[in-house]
């Protein structure tokens, strides 16, 4: 009596059995034998669970190597296509080929199971061993397939996210500020705030640093000394009574022989002006006119007798003033009275 216990459901002919007929069983087996290396399709008839079962002695897909599995209709949950008979050992390059994009799980005992995602391709092997068969992945990484989802995180750089996850296409907006320890800069907008950490004795090469509004310049030098400032004593002409500002620190107020004027040219007191102490102003004449130096409510004294008051300059005088203090002056030169 034939019997059907090999692994590919083969017609096994007993000793003596089919006289004059075994070769059209040898025939069909060798056939099915065939069928074991190649390409089929099954179909899912339902939105439910499936079994394929590989039948004795007859062509089916199922016996294929490579088993596509379709869907009658669209999957609306994860699936379970269980293989059989449950004695069956077996490999199969299996293909969800399904629509719905659902998970179908492949089974054949109680043992375990294997996940195909939809489009994907995976090698599996059925251990046959009965009621509590085993679905083995002999290919744990799958063959094609997509990702579905990626999440984003600026993780410990400090950067903020927005957009993900990216499920199919998208953008990823990073927002922040990416830290020196992360390979950034420190600084929170291309104008520079904040403050930018460079190596050990930098080269800048032609920088264009610009005019800070203020700021320490510590520890430098200017052409081999030790001080930064003017190279000479700038011109600021005055052709009308002036009130001293800030920026004329270190420069010359100007009266012009074009100017034949009496003007007055004001200190301003410290509480308006803060010059810092040692600030030198230098007044010149070049009028018959007489020029006043005058102050405020601070302190200018004259340097040779330390009277106070408005100072009178002549013509082609030149006088300077010292902030010696908060708010004293001491002025000095010629044709000063």
């Amino acid at each position: 009596m034939a019997t059907y216990v090999n692994n590919l459901r083969l017609k096994e002919i007993a000793t003596g059995d089919e006289s004059g007929t075994w070769g059209t069983s040898t025939n069909t087996n060798l056939e099915l034998v065939t069928d074991g290396f190649s390409y089929g399709t099954k179909q899912m008839a339902a939105d439910a669970n499936e079994t394929f079962t590989m039948p004795d002695a007859t062509a089916d897909a199922t016996r294929g190597f490579y088993l596509k599995i379709t869907s009658a209709s669209s999957l609306t949950a994860t699936r379970e296509v269980t293989l059989g008979p449950n004695t069956v050992s077996k490999v199969w390059l299996i293909e969800n080929s399904t629509t719905g994009s659902q998970i179908i799980t492949i089974k054949q005992g109680s043992g375990a199971t294997v996940n195909i995602a939809n489009g994907s391709k995976v090698m599996v092997v059925t251990d046959g061993v009965g009621a509590g068969a085993a679905v083995i992945n002999a290919n744990p990484t799958e063959v094609g397939g997509s990702v579905t989802s990626v999440a984003v995180s600026g993780g410990t750089t400090g950067l903020t996210t927005s957009g993900g996850p990216v499920t199919g296409s998208g953008t990823i907006t990073f927002a922040g500020t990416l830290a020196v320890a992360n390979g950034g800069t420190g600084v929170t907008t291309k104008t520079g705030t904040g403050a930018v950490v460079l190596g050990t004795s930098p080269t800048l090469v032609t920088p264009v640093l610009g005019t800070p509004a203020s700021g320490n310049l510590q520890s430098c030098t200017a052409d081999g000394t030790d001080e930064v400032g003017f190279k000479n004593i700038p011109q600021n002409s005055k052709s009308a009574d002036y009130t001293l500002v800030l920026a004329d620190n270190g420069k010359h107020i100007f009266h012009p022989s074009t100017d034949a004027v009496a003007r007055t040219f004001t200190i301003p007191a410290n509480a308006s002006v803060a010059y810092p102490i040692g600030t030198a102003l230098t007044f010149v004449n070049m009028t018959t006119q007489v020029v006043s130096i005058a102050i405020t409510t601070d302190v200018m004294r004259l340097a040779k007798d330390g009277t106070t008051g408005t100072r009178s300059l002549a013509i082609y005088g030149s006088a300077t003033a010292i902030k010696i203090e908060a708010a004293l002056w001491l002025i000095s030169g010629s044709a000063l009275t």
